[in-house]
C-alpha cells in the first residue's frame, strides 16, 4: 500500500476535531524532530528505502508521507510522493537555502526558527533569504494613477488622455 493512502486513511479515521488536532500535533512533533536531526547533523542527502529513511528520522511510516510532500519542493530532484511505498528506494538531496525559503512560504515558524539553522546557514544568509522571500511575496499594483503619465505614450497625464 502507498504511504500517502495510509496517511489519508489515518486522517479519515479522525472523527472529531480533537482527534484531528491530536494527529496533526503528533505529525508536527515528528516533523520538528526530523528537521532537528537533519539540520543538526548537516545530513542533506537521505538515501535508502522510504522505511529506512523514516526509521533513521524516528518517524512513523505513514507520517513520512506528508513530510516527503512538504520537503519535496526543497529537493534537487523532486519525488513522486503519491507513488511512495515502504520499499521504494529514494535519494533525497536537500537544498538548505531552498528549504529555508519554503519554510517561510509555509509559514512554519516552528521550523525556520530552529536553533539548528545556526550551523547550516549564517544569520546574514537567512536574513538575505527572508528579504528575497518578502520581495517575492509583496503585493504589486499595476494600476495607473490618474496623475501618472499615460501608458499610451502621449506624454499627457492619464486623466487628460485615455483616462477620460
Amino acid at each position: 500500500m502507498k504511504i500517502q493512502d495510509t496517511w489519508e486513511q489515518m486522517q479519515k479515521l479522525c472523527q472529531s476535531e480533537a482527534d484531528q488536532s491530536k494527529l496533526w500535533n503528533e505529525y508536527y512533533q515528528q516533523e520538528t524532530d526530523a528537521y532537528r536531526a537533519i539540520l543538526g547533523d548537516k545530513r542533506f542527502t537521505l538515501t535508502g528505502t522510504v522505511q529506512e529513511i523514516a526509521d533513521s528520522l524516528n518517524m512513523e511510516i505513514a507520517v513520512f508521507a506528508p513530510f516527503a510532500d512538504g520537503i519535496n519542493s526543497s529537493l534537487k530532484t523532486p519525488l513522486d510522493t503519491a507513488a511512495l511505498e515502504e520499499s521504494t528506494a529514494v535519494n533525497m538531496e536537500i537544498e538548505p537555502e531552498k528549504l529555508y525559503y519554503n519554510m517561510l512560504t509555509a509559514k512554519a515558524k516552528w521550523l525556520y526558527t530552529l536553533k539548528e539553522w545556526d550551523g547550516v546557514l549564517t544569520e546574514e544568509k537567512r536574513t538575505e533569504i527572508t528579504r528575497a522571500w518578502r520581495q517575492d511575496h509583496q503585493a504589486v499594483s499595476n494600476k495607473v494613477g490618474r496623475n501618472d503619465p499615460c501608458p499610451c505614450g502621449s506624454g499627457k497625464k492619464y486623466k487628460n488622455c485615455c483616462g477620460r
